[in-house]
């Protein structure tokens, strides 16, 4: 039932990057026909259930592919690069995305006990064979879509549980230690969040450090752990995902959507959106609006 009510809404409302924002906050879902280039995004943090087909991650060093029946878990705000490997007109690409609340996990972390554990380290991303408690809870926030009204009152308690269900999972114990509120990836989401909001402009490592409450060696050190870059490729990353986002959804000039992301240089500009993207940036354009 769950395939068939994102077949059908994403058949209605999908975008040009075959995705379909739903009135339920920080739900999403996505239909792809078939295998397409990559598509660079940023991605906050949240669980994408893969119902059918086969989609590549790369997020800094790691690279992953994800097929039909697994979840994917992305702990912290992160540059990502994904692309469809497996789909047709006849078995599309089809995955539902709900993004996480660390708050919810915070509260629900004592509840949830896991063996101890010295490992300090976690992924940028992790998979997981879902259950039929996750794929309730995602049924359950589809049937939202249809009642609004409804969304209020009964989305935060779906949400309650599909957290406590993914804590109770093979990664919940990474999942907690992502959310201890003194830990040094709740730290580092401080930055990320200065450089998320301020990104048009340059920012002294000295402040994302202090942000952090981290010396500025530590704070390199733990930025590049959590997210595999340094702040300048996270921050030159954002920039350029939202100039793309400025080309091909606002119609924006190349040189109004490079100064509008910091850029002081064109032909810097158009270096960078070449190399991260694979092709300047009206060239892009241009492509995306033909496909």
């Amino acid at each position: 039932m769950l395939m068939d009510a994102v077949r059908s809404y994403a058949d209605r409302h999908a975008n040009s990057d075959c995705v379909a924002l739903t009135p339920v906050p920080g739900l999403r879902m996505m239909r792809v026909a078939a295998p397409n280039e990559p598509l660079r995004s940023m991605y906050r943090p949240l669980v994408c259930l893969v119902l059918q087909g086969a989609k590549l991650l790369v997020a800094g060093r790691e690279e992953r592919a994800f097929d039909a029946g697994q979840a994917v878990i992305v702990g912290v705000d992160l540059p990502v690069t994904g692309r469809i490997i497996k789909a047709s007109a006849d078995e599309p690409y089809l995955a539902i995305a709900i993004e996480l609340d660390m708050q919810i996990v915070q509260e629900l972390a004592s509840e949830v006990r896991h063996p101890a554990s010295s490992s300090t380290s976690v992924p940028s991303l992790f998979d997981e064979q879902f259950d039929e408690d996750v794929l309730s809870c995602a049924f359950r926030l589809t049937r939202l879509v249809d009642n609004p009204e409804a969304v209020p009152v009964l989305r935060p308690a779906i949400l309650r549980e599909l957290h406590y269900w993914l804590l109770r999972s093979r990664h919940g114990p990474s999942l907690k230690r992502l959310a201890v509120p003194d830990g040094y990836q709740q730290r580092i989401a401080r930055a990320i969040e200065v450089l998320r909001t301020e990104f048009r402009k340059p920012i002294p490592v000295a402040r994302l450090a202090d942000a952090s409450s981290m010396s500025v060696s530590a704070f390199h050190r733990h930025f590049k752990a959590v997210t595999s870059l340094s702040p300048r490729q996270f921050q030159n990353q954002l920039r350029l995902i939202e100039a793309r986002r400025l080309l091909l959804m606002e119609g924006s000039p190349a040189g109004r959507a490079a100064s509008a992301v910091g850029y002081q240089s064109m032909s810097h500009f158009n270096r960078d959106y070449s190399r991260f993207f694979g092709a300047p940036p009206k060239r892009d354009a241009r492509t995306a609006m033909e496909v």
